[in-house]
């Protein structure tokens, strides 16, 4: 048996993934730990695991989730800027308190998401090793791939490297208050710098959850990274009542526009009203960002509800309205089903060109959303027969790259070996 740590964001998608394969590890005899903000205690105990608190003084209970809820209406690099701003304090605090609260609890190696910059300094610091998660898009920086958070179009042009590295500049210097944190504490511990972005990464193992398939053709990436597609498991959702008696048995489309990025009332209208005349039905999850009698009567009586049991939804979905979250994205995908993405901030905009480049979807950046341009975005969806085709090959691509199972393979297999897993 080998005691896991976790590290990774308090943000419902980043601890989903965690949650599921910690839960798988946990199944094969395994102990798992997470160390994070308070307020993430009673879903990670509800969840199966053991959790650790650090940082109280700094991020009292609820702290965490209001300064999240200040990127409901935000967007672009303006909601870039204030992640970076938010994380670089919350780095500081999980540098300062982890690595005794992992030594307390007898931690034997970290699982770290991949946006979690600062877990594998931590680990070096405890001289254990760690293994890298991709909860996101995989941010590995390289001037072929645009980087994860843009729009941009694959394009293996030099113009597209010229464009692809001055957006790295750009990024890298939104988040250089985070890496100077990570950097200034690696030198009071007499850790060498990094050299690259890329150095953050476990040696041992990186792990995606992103089917290869939905992914930029990559050659930059080393062979222990593996891409073994979606982690899901349906048995650790909570279960979730829905009307179903008020399902007409139309073409079904399922809205939602995730758990952070989903307090502009105007978006669902625009949804609501693009829908409205259209032979399907509407539902819309607000994924708690405020309760359905609050919201004005939306345009074709849709059916509006607090949180959705989304896997049963997209099982009888046509269509699906995302904010192009790598999680609701790859759900769709599972279940065959195609896509219009509204995508808003961070790792969205990268998801829904990834969305574009498989044909699996059409995108409307939220800049120019109106009624006209989705209701003819979701007429061409439901109507041209490769949308559907192209999303049920991922499909079919999917149910073959191991998912949940292979990537604890991957894990356990690092703890038996100690050396890199090969793919």
């Amino acid at each position: 048996m080998t005691h896991f740590g976790i590290i990774c964001p308090a943000a419902p998608s980043h601890l989903n993934l965690m949650f599921n394969v910690g839960n798988e590890l946990k199944q094969r005899g395994h102990r798992l730990t997470l160390c994070g903000s308070i307020e993430v205690q009673s879903q990670t105990v509800a969840r199966g695991l053991e959790f650790r608190a650090i940082g109280q003084s700094d991020f009292p209970a609820g702290a965490m989730a209001q300064y999240l809820s200040g990127l409901g209406k935000r967007s672009g690099l303006s909601a870039r800027r204030y992640v970076s701003r938010l994380m670089s304090r919350w780095v500081d605090v999980l540098l300062r308190d982890a690595p005794e609260a992992c030594k307390d609890v007898g931690v034997e190696l970290l699982l770290v998401d991949n946006t979690s910059f600062e877990g594998g300094t931590v680990a070096e610091y405890l001289d254990i090793p760690f293994i890298t998660l991709c909860s996101g898009l995989v941010t590995h920086q390289h001037p072929s791939i645009p980087p994860w958070n843009t729009p941009w179009r694959y394009s293996p042009t030099w113009w597209g490297h010229w464009r692809n590295q001055a957006g790295y500049r750009v990024l890298n210097s939104i988040d250089k208050p985070i890496w100077d944190v990570v950097e200034n504490y690696r030198q009071g511990w007499k850790l060498p710098p990094l050299a690259t972005r890329n150095d953050a990464y476990s040696k041992l193992a990186q792990i995606s959850h992103q089917p290869a398939e939905f992914e930029f053709p990559r050659t930059d990436l080393p062979d222990y990274f593996h891409f073994t597609g979606p982690f899901h498991n349906p048995a650790n959702r909570k279960p979730l009542s829905f009307p179903d008696e008020k399902l007409t048995g139309q073409p079904l489309i399922y809205a939602s526009m995730g758990t952070i990025q989903n307090k502009r009332i105007e978006v669902f209208q625009t949804i609501a009203s693009a829908c409205e005349g259209l032979d399907v039905q509407l539902v819309v999850s607000m994924a708690g960002s405020m309760p359905p009698e609050s919201l004005p009567q939306l345009p074709g009586n849709p059916i509006v509800v607090s949180f959705a049991p989304q896997l049963q939804l997209l099982e009888k979905a046509t269509l699906t309205i995302t904010h192009a979250g790598l999680h609701t994205t790859l759900e769709s995908l599972s279940y065959g089903v195609p896509m219009v993405a509204i995508p808003v901030t961070n790792d969205q905009p990268g998801v829904a060109a990834r969305i574009a480049w498989t044909g699996t979807g059409e995108v409307i950046p939220l800049k120019k959303l109106r009624v006209s341009r989705l209701r003819n975005a979701i007429k061409k969806v439901l109507t041209q027969e490769s949308y559907k085709q192209n999303a049920l090959n991922l499909q079919a691509l999917m149910r073959q790259s191991g998912g949940v199972k292979r990537a604890a393979d991957i894990i356990e297999e690092a703890v038996l070996t100690k050396k890199p897993v090969s793919r």
